[in-house]
């Protein structure tokens, strides 16, 4: 059995694992990561499908584990190279990832599942077990293979109370070890943290006592699949005389399938549109809105900037942030609060108050799976690097061989074979970023000229010369953007510009770009010596 993580090693997003037996494939999610600050213009990154995009015939299904972005947010893109891959998961995974199918165009066959069910899908036998998560109706996948078996378990935790009754199935875990488990590949992204996850019921009271210490309107930010905290929202409101709007098209569209297959209950009233709960008195008032992790198009930034269309806040109001800190999203969440702050709210979250918990196994959980299922080899996903090296330590903490644990990062080729697992090599595996209805066709090259054009500005200077006589008919000419400086502060460099310029366009067999480098390389020189800057340089030089 080979393995290929094409995404989610190293990082937190954009899961994809690929398994390969006998020529044919099996992916197990497919999802999307966020970009960061330095990803100017980005709107998604991809998973790298290089790897399989020349073998899709061969490609027998994806297993999808749960309804989170970073693990279904990519499949739309993937099917692009094929349709007809059947996806599997569960009633709700699949019922999420719907609409983003239906917006792609692209209808493939689908197959829901549950916890307990076995099937075949060319040389992989699949069981599927209940996790329990941050989102309902999450699934681990037992993969087995006449070279090898592999337990997945997708994003995991073991709240032993959850809201919906599902707990994460031990005892399968514990059946599917004593049958043996070649390669365990478990989540990482809590393995730091000590101890044992706390349970969602411990959100409910905090809540409730938050609910009814407001005195003006609420605003609660979540992940607009977080079916539990939304339940904790409704509850709550609807105890304190609330309505709640629901603002965010995909928190509307995930709440009300959630609400159509009964993973979501709302009590009677509770839920009303905008107009209506816009026209109340601001302590009956309730937004569940999106943007907890600071998007700067989301609803909840865009109340910080005061540019939402229909929602303000001021003082009296309070705003909830009731979802985890995603690494890499500290500044732009930190803006947001700064922003609701000055406008006057009472900003409740994370660090002072139990208003979220995680949809994740801290390193108590995990070393309870590892007694259960003793694995002969372990393979730490989801996670940045430091989450998975906490992952594999906490593995050999319970005697499994530290040879034993693979740590890998995406592109890293795992072998399995014969109970024994090996780093085998490593295909290419870059990020794929989605801008705008382009996919894959911003380099790296590309955002590090976005960000010096966010940062340092952009300076252009244009000439137009005549090579048959060696002559400079007009320019140079500057023009700088972005700068503090005006476009006088160039003028004592234009004397050089222009005898590099002559130079340039006299020499024998010049050509427009030996003029415009000569320019470049002058008024690079400059900038740097004298305004301490790096800017865009673009040189035009046009032949006359």
């Amino acid at each position: 059995m080979r393995i290929v993580a094409l995404g989610g090693l190293g990082e937190v997003g954009r899961n994809m694992t690929v398994l390969e037996v006998d020529g044919k494939l099996l992916v197990v999610d497919c999802g999307v990561l966020f970009p960061e600050e330095a990803q100017p213009g980005v709107d998604l990154i991809l998973p790298d499908f290089s790897y399989i995009e020349d073998r899709m015939d061969d490609v027998v299904g994806v297993v999808l584990t749960h309804g989170h972005e970073d693990h279904i947010g990519a499949v739309p893109y993937l099917l692009r190279l094929r349709e007809d891959i059947e996806l599997l998961g569960s009633e709700l995974t699949l019922a999420f990832v719907t609409p983003k199918l239906e917006e792609h165009k692209v209808s493939p066959p689908k197959r829901v599942v549950e916890e307990g069910e076995r099937v075949k899908l060319g040389p992989f036998d699949l069981e599927f077990v209940a996790v329990n998560h941050s989102i309902p109706d999450a699934l681990a996948v037992m993969v087995r293979t006449s070279a090898a078996s592999a337990l997945i378990t997708g994003d995991f935790k073991m709240d032993q109370l959850p809201l919906d009754g599902r707990i994460t199935d031990l005892r399968a875990f514990a059946r599917l070890g004593e049958e043996g488990v070649d390669i365990f590949l478990t989540d990482s992204t809590n393995a730091e943290v000590p101890g044992f996850t706390t349970p969602e019921r411990e959100i409910g009271p905090v809540l409730d006592s938050v609910f009814a210490a407001a005195t003006g309107q609420i605003v609660v930010a979540s992940f607009a699949s977080h079916v539990h905290r939304v339940q904790q929202v409704l509850d709550a409101a609807h105890k304190h005389g609330r309505l709640v709007a629901l603002i965010g098209r995909s928190m509307e569209r995930n709440m009300r399938i959630a609400a159509e297959r009964g993973f979501l209950t709302v009590p009677d009233g509770v839920i009303s549109d905008l107009k209506t709960v816009n026209a109340l008195p601001p302590e009956r008032r309730v937004y569940m809105a999106t943007g907890s992790q600071g998007e700067p198009m989301a609803a909840l930034s865009r109340i910080a900037h005061g540019t939402h269309s229909t929602v303000e806040v001021g003082p009296g109001d309070t705003v909830i942030f009731a979802s985890s800190l995603i690494p890499g999203n500290e500044n732009s969440v930190y803006r947001v609060i700064n922003g609701l702050t000055r406008l006057g709210a009472k900003v409740v979250h994370q660090a002072n108050a139990r208003v979220h918990v995680s949809g994740h196994a801290s390193s108590g959980e995990l070393l309870y799976c590892y007694n259960i299922v003793q694995p002969k080899n372990v393979m730490p996903i989801h996670g940045e690097i430091r989450h998975l090296v906490a992952n594999g330590a906490l593995a050999v903490k319970t005697g499994i061989p530290a040879a034993n644990v693979m740590l890998a990062e995406d592109g890293v080729v795992v072998d399995v074979s014969g109970g024994k697992a090996r780093i085998a090599g490593q295909v290419p595996c870059g990020h794929v970023y989605v801008d705008g209805s382009s996919v894959g066709e911003i380099s790296e090259a590309e955002l590090m000229d976005r960000r010096i054009l966010s940062q340092e500005g952009f300076v252009s200077v244009f000439a137009a010369v005549d090579f048959s006589s060696g002559t400079v008919l007009s320019g140079p000419h500057i023009q700088a953007r972005g700068m503090a400086e005006d476009d006088s502060a160039f003028d004592p460099i234009l004397p050089e510009l222009d005898r590099a310029l002559r130079e340039a366009v006299s020499s024998r067999g010049a050509e427009v770009y030996h003029a415009q480098q000569a320019l470049r390389r002058v008024l690079g020189r400059f900038v740097s010596r004298e305004l301490r800057r790096r800017p865009m340089i673009v040189p035009f030089v046009v032949e006359a």
